[in-house]
């Protein structure tokens, strides 16, 4: 939002020592964002009232004419092409160096001295649009100049600068819209002066506008269906009005702040709305059927065309200001094309009302239209202002048009009551929030400059919460706190360590165990992490018959197509895995997350509740596929086995003896033991499984349960010493029975000597050249001491022991 500087010192009385950013700085620290400080005349600079002494006709251009032109200092030849160009005519110069809009259009360009068809000239005689002041002195025709002679009710000193003297030298500060959610007393300028006046310790000047005289000549009447979405509407006639511009004074305070002036009474409504923050609008009564305004909610598929001449089809859940024959406007958002003001509109209706903060929100948003007026509704604005609001525009509309007058009864719909407390301060509370002693007769102070009533009781204050600020934002003592600690300045409260002692919370070992995880199959094999939602689509259910009796369906589910909670991290990793199939040769990815299993009870749902929550185990999931490997159970295992071994556990992974899961290939999965324990399962998908699913490649998916797995190696972790002595490698390959299975041939070896540290599986191989129901299989056995360097010949005799292990055990045929 933005405030205008003078705008708020017309309320509040600020040193002329005091700059703008400094008052933007004083407001950040205490009450909102500012975002930027701007001077509003900073494109004037250098740009001065000029009179023309002298108009010659151009030697060389016929559309051109050479001109004398006076600064208050000196004359200043000018070649100029403005059509309405006379002798002692007070213009607008553009001295050389100043920045100006040629013909009003692209971005500002630097004057330099230039020559023009052969005659110097040294600035630029400017039409409003070029130095932009086209809305504040419209342009008849596109070759005038902005002839200041015309203008009657501003005194053109020669030489002054033209920004004081159209009065554009504000200084505009620019709000954060989001720090100021909370605060719907800020959305007006006389709410921000309060604070300044607080901030400041400042007198504030009254709102107090005259009180309205109504005549009963003529009645309206108002109907409010829903007072839960209406809590007041208020609405009076004014008659003979003269639609005209409004005064120069408010023009410029509209320009100040973003708005374009349009005529005095749609003016009015608009000031009204930055300078008190109260929305406004104005019907056209001829516009309005019968002597009847009603507050409703919109028929469903009801039609309206709102004033940007846009059509929006309504719900029921829309609130629309209606006549007895149709809507005339949008509750709180925006009126309606049917009944705008218009330049012949001689009598009017002046609307004052405040709308459901929730409702305003909700109706703008599906209807993409979020104006000036939703904003500050949607902040719960205090009911109290539609009074205030109404009583100013009546006092500005007969200021403005001196035949108008109030011609009908002020309707006053209310009902709406606040609850204003009072709160009970105490002050040993207050001091103990904010870590410092305030005596209390500055906390009185701070608190009724903010507008609060005060009573005292010994050490304890009664405070009632003035109407501005209890419609959202006042409503227990620690608000209070806060309103005391920033009037008084954070920075005037010392900042000082706790003294409580910091106990560091428990261990977490199970968090640990994942971040170990995560970095393990990140570094080391290269897995990407992967999040997915805890839900399961029905359509992976009915692919593999799996009973949905076990499993827990929500009630109200996210996504509709979504209804289960995983009992399982795969369905959704298969998922994973065939999306990105299509993008990429090789996948390996992994996931940390809960499953749900309602057939085992987990953790109570409160520690006086006998009710139970289903189990949610921590699972570890694994995929991998790749389009170049055809041994994808292997390659997932042995980063299973990898990640294991980095925990120093002991564990064993066995092929299953009964596959009863379909999903996985019969012959290629294994469970995973960990200390005994089953803590998992590794397999490959089954070639008919992954064709429902839609993954070509053969894939593999390992699951391990962590809260198991956390039992095993939590306190199992411990340093080993790396040997200073070198490792020996020696390769070995050779034929068995396809039958024949790795975990038993990598269990044999290891049984062998305690110098064997490492047994890996780096080629597997059958098909071509090799004998039917054989397999070719190759590892890398690793020698090593901790006590000396291992001689050749005691490697080689451990060799031997491992052929001639292979040979007794599985028939093994060893290739060279």
């Amino acid at each position: 939002m933005l405030i205008s500087y003078k705008w708020i010192k017309n309320y509040v009385d600020l040193p002329d020592s005091l700059t703008p950013e400094e008052l933007a700085l004083k407001l950040t620290m205490s009450t909102v964002e500012v975002e930027g400080v701007e001077k509003q005349g900073k494109d004037l600079e250098n740009i001065v009232v000029g009179l023309v002494k002298k108009v010659e006709k151009h030697p060389d251009a016929d559309k051109l004419q050479v001109c004398t032109v006076f600064d208050g200092n000196e004359d200043w030849q000018v070649v100029c092409g403005g059509t309405n160009l006379y002798e002692n005519m007070k213009v607008a110069f553009a001295k050389v160096g100043s920045r100006v809009r040629w013909h009003g259009e692209g971005n500002m360009v630097e004057l330099a001295k230039a020559k023009i068809r052969g005659v110097e000239s040294f600035g630029m005689i400017c039409a409003s649009s070029e130095i932009g002041l086209g809305e504040l002195f419209p342009m008849k025709v596109e070759t005038e100049i902005l002839d200041l002679n015309s203008i009657d009710n501003i005194e053109w000193k020669v030489g002054s600068a033209l920004s004081e003297s159209v009065g554009l030298n504000d200084v505009i500060i620019d709000i954060d819209n989001k720090s100021m959610t909370h605060r719907p007393d800020l959305w007006g300028h006389y709410g921000m002066a309060r604070e300044v006046a607080s901030l400041y310790n400042k007198k504030l000047k009254d709102y107090k506008p005259a009180k309205i005289k109504e005549e009963k000549i003529e009645k309206i009447k108002v109907e409010v269906q829903d007072i839960d979405l209406c809590p007041r509407y208020m609405a009076v006639t004014i008659d003979g009005i003269k639609i005209a511009p409004s005064p120069d004074w408010m023009q410029k305070k509209l320009l100040a702040v973003g708005l374009k002036p349009i005529n005095n009474i749609v003016d009015i409504t608009n000031y009204i709305l930055f300078d008190l923050g109260q929305p406004m609008h104005a019907f056209d009564r001829r516009d309005l059927s019968d002597d009847k305004i009603i507050v409703r909610r919109a028929e469903a598929g009801e039609e309206f065309t709102t004033l940007d001449d846009k059509k929006h089809k309504l719900t029921e859940d829309d609130l629309v200001i209606a006549d007895t024959k149709k809507a005339v406007a949008l509750a709180g958002i925006m009126g309606g094309q049917n009944s705008e003001v218009k330049d012949d509109t001689s009598k009017i209706v002046f609307e004052s009302a405040n709308f459901d903060a929730s409702n305003v929100r909700r109706s703008a948003t599906r209807l993409g239209l979020r104006t000036d007026s939703s904003s500050r509704f949607e902040k719960s604005l205090d009911p109290n202002n539609t009074e205030l609001a109404l009583e100013r525009a009546v006092e500005l509309t007969l200021e403005f048009c001196p035949d108008a007058k109030v011609v009908s009864n002020i309707v006053d719909e209310a009902n709406f009551k606040l609850n204003q407390g009072p709160i009970e301060l105490p002050l040993e509370f207050l001091n103990k929030k904010i870590g410092k002693e305030i005596k209390k007769k500055e906390v009185i102070k701070i608190l009724e400059s903010l507008g609060f009533g005060v009573k005292e009781k010994k050490d304890i204050l009664y405070v009632t919460i003035p109407t501005w600020r209890a419609t959202k934002d006042i409503s227990i003592p620690e608000d209070l706190v806060e309103e005391v600690a920033r009037i008084y300045g954070y920075g005037n409260i010392d900042t000082q360590l706790p003294t409580f002692p910091i106990i560091p919370p428990e261990k977490n070992n199970l968090k640990l165990l994942q971040n170990k995880i995560r970095d393990i199959l990140h570094l080391k094999f290269a897995f990407s992490e992967v999040y997915n939602y805890s839900f399961i689509s029905p359509k992976f259910l009915d692919l593999f018959d799996i009973d949905r009796a076990d499993l827990i369906e929500l009630d109200n589910p996210i996504a509709k197509d979504r209804p289960y909670l995983r009992y399982s991290l795969w369905p959704n990793m298969v998922e994973n895995l065939e999306k990105n199939s299509h993008e990429f040769d090789s996948i390996k990815i992994f996931e940390i997350g809960k499953v749900f299993d309602k057939n085992i009870p987990g953790q109570r749902i409160a520690d006086n509740s006998d009710d139970l929550l289903p189990r949610q185990d921590t699972m570890l999931g694994l995929a991998f596929s790749s389009k170049t490997n055809e041994k994808p159970f292997y390659e997932l295992s042995e980063a299973v086995t990898g990640l294991l071994e980095s925990f120093n556990c002991e564990y064993e992974i066995k092929n299953l003896v009964e596959n009863k899961n379909s999903f996985l290939h019969p012959g290629r999965c294994a469970n995973i033991f960990v200390g005994g324990e089953l803590v998992g399962v590794v397999g490959e998908i089954n070639p008919s499984a992954g064709q429902k699913i839609g993954i070509g490649e053969r894939s593999a998916v390992a699951e391990i349960n962590l809260d198991i797995l956390v039992e095993q190696v939590a306190e199992k972790n411990k340093y080993n010493k790396l040997s200073v002595y070198p490792a020996i490698e020696r390769d070995t390959a050779f034929l068995v029975d396809k039958a024949v299975k790795h975990v038993d041939v990598v269990t044999a070896i290891k049984n062998i000597d305690n110098l064997i540290i490492s047994v890996e599986l780096f080629d597997i191989f059958e098909g071509k050249n090799i004998e039917k129901n054989k397999k070719s299989m190759a590892y890398r056995i690793t020698y090593l001491s901790d006590t000396e360097t291992l001689r050749s010949e005691i490697v080689d005799e451990l060799q031997k022991k491992v052929i001639k292990k292979l040979e007794t055990d599985f028939g093994a045929q060893m290739r060279k």
